[in-house]
């Protein structure tokens, strides 16, 4: 009819919109995929090695994951890091000192008679400053040059007097240390007083030469200290030498010891109250005790079947712990180590069983461990159903307001 707009066509056409936008809305609810908080203890178990007999994919991971029971937990807290001592030998004091280039000398030289080369009428001695030249040789007047570097003090006590005996009254030598440069240690980092530290003539242990140095600025429980020795290196916890006197190895000269502070921690993932980074502030932390840094689980949402420790783990633990034969077949399905020869592995803790707690304060967390607990399946129910609640509730509101239009 002219002039009458007729609205039952875009009506309609708006009541077919609503019931597919609708319908939509449903199914868009019921094909996504609910957001989580990392995998699902399942997810960890069935990605390790663990019952698969097939060769991973290029570049896929591959480990092991490994329920901790008391023997697994006895077994890693045994180990025992490499240390000074095995990487270069506890040393001694043993030995003489000798002299070396560049060591400033003071030689005096004595003779009986008050005329002679060496002696006046008001001293019977002169004392002659000697530095060590890069060749290992010093001058003496009247002597020459005298080999000095590589030989002991006595020794080359003993020369100038034999070249002496024919030009001098009845003459005598004292050779003297002034300032030895040539049996030093060089100390750096987080010292007090970073230093190139002189060797005394009898042996020192490292804690000593770090003492002169002014000892390390920070915790020994959060401290490294590394030793440079004939082209090799170790580093260790300050604190392991402490606990452990057969780590406070004797120092040589040339030694190069480097301290730096990098305090310990671990990091905290999944249904933990806490997460992120976590210091350990101590020298050692057990499982139990990183529990507990991190504020213990989320009871509403946690898994206590998967609370689990993923680490990079030495050979030899490794093998212990699993058995050569499986060791070999993971190293055949294509495990292989980290750049400082660690294999990846994955420690699991059930903690709905009672012995794990106890077991759990004999298993050591070490510096980087990654501490995950993994939430619970039903929590992903929960969501879900909350997600098909509001979705129901969003395709109401859509067709009531079609249908008052």
């Amino acid at each position: 009819m002219t002039g009458i707009y007729d609205v039952s066509v875009p009506r309609r056409g708006l009541r077919l919109f609503a019931r597919v936008l609708a319908g939509c809305t449903m199914l868009t609810l019921a094909g996504c995929l609910v957001p989580s908080d990392g995998p699902l203890t399942h997810d960890v178990i069935s990605s390790g090695a663990e019952g698969k007999s097939d060769i991973a994919p290029q570049g896929k991971l591959v480990f092991d994951v490994v329920t901790i029971d008391q023997r697994v937990a006895n077994n890693v807290s045994a180990v025992r890091r490499v240390g000074l001592a095995s990487t270069f030998g506890f040393g001694g004091a043993g030995g003489t000192p000798v002299i070396g280039v560049g060591d400033a000398l003071q030689v005096t030289i004595f003779e009986a008679g008050s005329d002679g080369l060496f002696s006046t009428t008001e001293s019977k001695s002169t004392t002659i400053p000697v530095v060590v030249q890069p060749d290992g040789n010093g001058q003496i007047p009247y002597v020459g040059s005298v080999r000095f570097a590589g030989r002991t003090i006595d020794s080359a006590r003993t020369t100038i007097v034999d070249a002496l005996k024919a030009k001098a009254v009845e003459p005598d030598v004292i050779v003297a240390m002034a300032q030895n440069t040539s049996r030093t240690v060089s100390v750096q980092g987080d010292v007090l007083k970073a230093s190139v530290v002189p060797l005394g003539l009898r042996g020192q242990h490292l804690t000593e030469v770090l003492a002169l140095a002014g000892g390390a600025s920070k915790p020994p429980y959060d401290t490294y200290i590394t030793l440079e020795r004939g082209g090799r290196s170790r580093s260790v916890l300050l604190q392991s030498i402490i606990d452990n006197p057969k780590e406070d190895i004797f120092v040589k000269p040339d030694d190069q010891i480097y301290v730096s502070y990098d305090p310990q921690t671990f990091s905290a993932l999944g249904q933990t109250a806490a997460s992120g980074k976590i210091p350990f502030n101590a020298a050692r932390l057990s499982l139990v005790e990183a529990a507990a840094l991190a504020g213990g689980g989320n009871t509403a949402t946690a898994d206590p079947k998967g609370y689990f420790v993923f680490r990079y783990e030495d050979e030899g633990v490794y093998r212990t712990i699993v058995g050569e034969r499986r060791f070999a077949d993971l190293l055949a399905r294509g495990m292989v180590p980290n750049e400082e020869g660690r294999y990846p592995i994955v420690y699991r803790l059930d903690l709905a069983a009672t012995q794990s707690y106890i077991v759990a304060q004999n298993f050591p967390v070490r510096n980087k461990d990654v501490v995950y607990l993994a939430r619970h399946v039903a929590t992903d129910l929960a969501k879900f159903l909350t997600m098909l609640s509001s979705g129901a509730t969003a395709t109401y509101n859509i067709r009531r307001t079609v249908s008052s239009l």
